[in-house]
């Protein structure tokens, strides 16, 4: 799918209580905009805006750190003039634009179905927005705080994201005065003469906006996540003349390690474990032992980038187990400096870092002292 979307994230959420505005809020781990951006960027959004409030920026980018294809505008004190502002943007870009994809982050439970049947409906109509019968009755309150019954027949809740060929919501926007304010860009299409298709809305669809609504968002989060574990495995022969590290510590030692980069075992093992969690290959895939550019470097490169795919895909490392396989070096004495010195490059608290040795009773290579081994096996919170 190709498409271009614009994230609404100004608004101050003032009904959602007290604390953060409701964007940076956490809901399941994350902040509720990072949802929505890393489902747009993983379904093909390109480019993507996000429209934050003046001043936001750096909220911005610590809420969507480590995902990469976004920019961020800012946006007006209308909901009307912070599209107008994302619109913009989208212009400028140097690539071409057929649709759009308009979507308020307070909804962070938009997935790829939602996405591709929104596009699907671009072919026979200029706009497709999600919508839902109503369900409940509907009442009008008079002045006097009575009620009077109004039907509920025909009726929808209209949800985002919404989807418009470019070129239309285009026109359909600079025909709207500027002092106008639509409660949706649907609105801004329609009123313009434009023909706006419904596709089956969903629930999980609903939009944040009073706290009892993160009660709910936060019971939901969790049953869209799952446990993903990953292993790892790596050797490397000894030799003359190099040095030894092994995760991330230089070990005094008559030999060293062999390898491409400087042959860290131990960090090796990890990175192909976090890999293998996430569905990411394995580090040959990354940095390929034929590039140049990798020779004799540090290994923590390596795993640094694992924990970044892990972070830009919304998960989150819950802990790693690791164990080297050797006759020597002995790793009791260096044990506690490797555990902190992972825990440091991976961000995590040192309890969750588990680093032990064992040998092979003299047994194969290892216990020929011709190399070592490292086995690594880590779990990963992942989005479903």
């Amino acid at each position: 799918m190709e498409f271009s979307a614009i994230i609404v994230a100004g608004g101050s959420g003032q009904r959602a209580g007290s604390g953060p505005a409701k964007q940076w809020r956490q809901v399941g781990g994350q902040p509720v905009l990072r949802w929505s951006v890393a489902a747009m960027l993983q379904a093909g959004a390109k480019p993507l805006i996000v429209v934050v409030p003046q001043g936001a920026e750096a909220e911005a980018q610590s809420a969507l750190e480590g995902l990469q294809g976004w920019h961020s505008v800012i946006g007006g004190t209308r909901r009307t003039d912070s599209v107008r502002a994302g619109l913009d943007a989208l212009k400028a870009s140097p690539h071409p634009i057929a649709s759009v994809l308009i979507h308020d982050a307070a909804r962070p439970f938009v997935t790829a179905k939602h996405i591709r049947a929104l596009l699907e409906s671009l072919s026979e109509a200029e706009g497709a927005v999600p919508a839902l019968a109503m369900a409940d009755s509907l009442k009008r309150q008079d002045d006097e705080g009575g009620l009077t019954a109004t039907s509920r027949d025909g009726l929808y809740r209209v949800q985002t994201p919404q989807a418009f060929q470019f070129e239309a919501l285009i026109k359909a926007y600079d025909a709207l005065p500027l002092d106008a304010e639509m409660t949706d860009d649907a609105g801004v299409l329609e009123a313009s003469g434009g023909r706006v298709l419904a596709v089956p809305g969903d629930p999980m669809l609903f939009k944040l906006t009073y706290p009892e609504d993160f009660a709910m968002a936060e019971a939901l989060a969790s049953r869209r996540r799952a446990v993903r574990i990953g292993q790892g495995i790596d050797a490397h022969r000894f030799g003359a003349g190099e040095e030894l590290w092994l995760c991330g510590i230089k070990i005094d030692h008559e030999m060293g390690l062999i390898g491409h980069s400087d042959a860290d075992a131990g960090l090796h093992a990890l990175t192909d474990a976090i890999l293998g969690a996430i569905g990411e290959g394995d580090i040959g895939d990354h940095f390929p032992p034929t590039d140049p550019q990798w020779r004799g470097v540090a290994s923590e490169v390596f795993l640094r980038h694992a924990a970044d795919l892990v972070l830009a895909k919304g998960g989150v490392i819950i802990n790693i187990d690791l164990t080297l396989i050797c006759e020597r070096p002995k790793i009791k004495p260096h044990r506690q400096a490797m555990r902190e010195r992972v825990a440091e490059i991976l961000g995590l608290p040192v309890d969750r870092v588990s680093i032990k040795a064992t040998t092979t009773e003299r047994m194969g290579f290892t216990g020929r002292e011709e190399g070592l081994a490292a086995q690594a096996i880590a779990s990963i919170d992942m989005p479903l």
